[in-house]
């Protein structure tokens, strides 16, 4: 675990953007967009409709993740 953030692209709304996350939560958030169904991009354009515009998207899929697994049963 290096705990370094990756940089990658994500599209949302049809705009390219790059997201900073760590290996660790780019891997959960791709289990819980295939749990769900959904491509990766779409479930980053939900998180990023719901979020505060104050709060950053990287942060917002990291308690995104976070809530996912707390949540589980």
């Amino acid at each position: 675990m290096s705990g370094r953030p990756v940089k990658r692209s994500l599209t949302l709304k049809g705009h390219r953007t790059s997201v900073s996350l760590e290996d660790e939560f780019w891997r959960a958030f791709r289990e819980i967009a295939h749990e769900k169904g959904k491509p990766i991009n779409v479930l980053a354009a939900e998180i990023d409709v719901e979020r505060d515009p104050q709060t950053g998207l990287a942060s917002a899929i990291r308690v995104f993740v976070l809530n996912w697994f707390r949540n589980r049963d």
